[in-house]
């Protein structure tokens, strides 16, 4: 039998098995009581505004810098026990910077201007997930031998942010190491979605996406390696940017990507209004922001649109729910009708494989010829040798520090060393597909694609459905620009969404369609409100 039957057939079985696991856990999700408070919508009007409107308020001493950072507070102090996004906070720490902005102010020596080109976030506050250094709080990503780790110094984006004026108010939650779409950790707990706590915020970047989306924080730093930035942004009803390989630094995280995986790995920005993604674009990208074209203006009729509704029927994945693709098809027809553009339907074949071509890429050798660090390592982080399936066996008898997504990750890192004929395979298809895309993308094309196959699910359901995170990973490994948009809520009331996928540097493109769509689709939807 060959490779490829035999891959079918696992899938098929894998996928039945999934179905009738997911059966009886919706069944039993069914019966359990319901004892979480709803999320309050935010009222306050200083928590509405966008982070280049603070800061325009701030400048000209409309709000005390002091009012802005208590509120936040207090809305993190509201809502946090409910989704448990924030996982440590430096509110004292944060509130005297805030009084050191207000005094800076009060002297009177600086012109609005000078201030705005010197300091464009002055007071404006933000927070960091965890994976990243922020001085004097934990850097564990989740990880229990890491939970006694202080961070000494910034990471270097939250050194940008803050150069800028920006104020950290403390650091969120994410899945064990980054790498699993629920945020979820024997360290800090589960984090849950402010639109329906029952249901996940994504991962890796999902406390940051949800503490965002609560109106708990103006905007945030995420990372990317297969979707941790969108996926959350997406659950989340946010905007999240993943750009173009390269251009945001990625020091002071951990983990770090290292060999051939460094080129898949981005830091980007999260934030509730697209009016901030690009300043805060230029501020984390620091001296890099010359390669892209962020002040081009983008024209939506001189824009050509692609857009696919899924991957094309891989059996490893689930499939697109209704909802998105009627939202996809609303956004198809707007774009039609208002601007007279054609939106061209694509069957781009190879998209089938994006989990496989993923996974090949992602235990690749890189160009010095050494092998990426494994997920084996990271999780021992200079500890005993860790043994995937002695700690499957543990976390049966409840007695392993490992979560089961991180457990079976290094269980697949094993399986996926074995085939390197296949893995080669996968690699020359990978460069096609980015041959592909960059053909048709050109300088002016805007791909519409799904950020994610299903609308948020409840927690654990990932675990029965685990490579459906393919549908944003795709995109690490293409190297191409993608901006998560929200296009309103479900019949449920939870977020929709769409990806917006550019060609190599240019971001500025899906940045400024993320931009236009907000006003045409009301963007983020305030939790709780009615």
């Amino acid at each position: 039998m060959s490779s490829s039957v035999l891959e079918r057939s696992l899938a098929i079985l894998l996928g039945a098995v999934s179905r009738f696991l997911l059966a009886l856990l919706s069944l039993f999700q069914s019966f359990r009581p319901r004892n979480f408070r709803p999320v309050p919508p935010a009222v306050r009007p200083l928590l509405l505004l966008s982070g280049v409107e603070l800061a325009r308020r701030i400048r000209r001493r409309q709000v005390k810098c002091v009012d802005v950072i208590q509120a936040y507070i207090s809305r993190i102090k509201d809502v946090n026990p409910i989704v448990n996004a924030l996982v440590a906070e430096r509110f004292s720490a944060a509130l005297k910077e805030a009084q050191q902005v207000d005094n800076r102010l009060a002297e009177g020596s600086e012109d609005e201007k000078s201030l705005e080109e010197s300091v464009p976030y002055l007071g404006v506050p933000f927070t960091v997930k965890e994976a990243f250094a922020l001085e004097g709080l934990p850097n564990s990503s989740g990880l229990v031998s890491r939970k006694n780790v202080i961070a000494l110094t910034d990471a270097a984006v939250v050194t940008n942010l803050r150069k800028a004026g920006a104020i950290p108010l403390g650091v969120t939650n994410c899945s064990e190491l980054c790498m699993w779409y629920e945020s979820s950790n024997n360290l800090y707990g589960i984090t849950r979605n402010p639109y329906n706590v029952d249901r996940i915020v994504g991962g890796s970047s999902g406390g940051e996406g949800c503490i965002i989306a609560a109106a708990g924080s103006v905007m945030g730093v995420g990372s990317d390696i297969g979707g941790s930035i969108r996926m959350p942004a997406f659950y989340n009803g946010i905007f999240g940017h993943k750009p173009t390989t390269g251009l945001i630094p990625n020091d002071g995280q951990f983990p770090n990507a290292t060999g051939l995986r460094a080129e898949f790995l981005c830091t980007g920005p999260m934030c509730r209004y697209a009016e901030d993604l690009i300043p805060m674009f230029k501020i984390m990208a620091g001296p890099n922001v010359s390669k892209v074209k962020l002040d081009e203006e983008v024209f939506i009729k001189k824009v050509k649109f692609y857009s696919m509704e899924h991957d094309g029927g891989s059996p490893f994945l689930s499939k697109v729910d209704n909802e998105l693709i009627h939202a996809q098809r609303r956004l198809i027809a707007y774009l039609e009708v208002q601007f007279g553009v054609q939106v061209q339907q694509v069957q781009i074949h190879k998209m089938k494989y994006a989990f496989q071509i993923w996974s090949a890429m992602m235990f690749t050798e890189g160009t010095d010829g050494k092998e990426p660090e494994s997920f084996k390592e990271l999780m021992r982080d200079c500890g005993k040798e860790v043994k995937p399936l002695w700690e499957l066996a543990k976390k049966i008898l409840g007695l392993s520090a490992y979560t089961l997504p991180a457990i079976g990750l290094g269980i697949v890192e094993d399986l996926a060393k074995v085939n390197h004929r296949r893995n080669a395979k996968l690699m020359s298809m990978c460069q096609n597909l980015q041959a592909e895309f960059s053909s048709l993308l050109g300088d002016d094309g805007v791909f519409l694609y799904p950020s994610h196959p299903k609308i948020a699910p409840r927690h654990h359901h990932p675990k029965l459905m685990p490579f459906n995170f393919a549908y944003t990973a795709i995109f690490n490994v293409l190297e191409l620009p993608a901006t998560q948009c929200p296009l309103g809520l479900s019949k449920e009331g939870l977020p929709l969404g769409i990806q917006l996928v550019a060609n190599h540097h240019n971001d500025h493109l899906c940045l400024g369609v993320a931009r236009h769509l907000e006003s045409a689709f009301g963007g983020w939807r305030n939790p709780g409100a009615p």
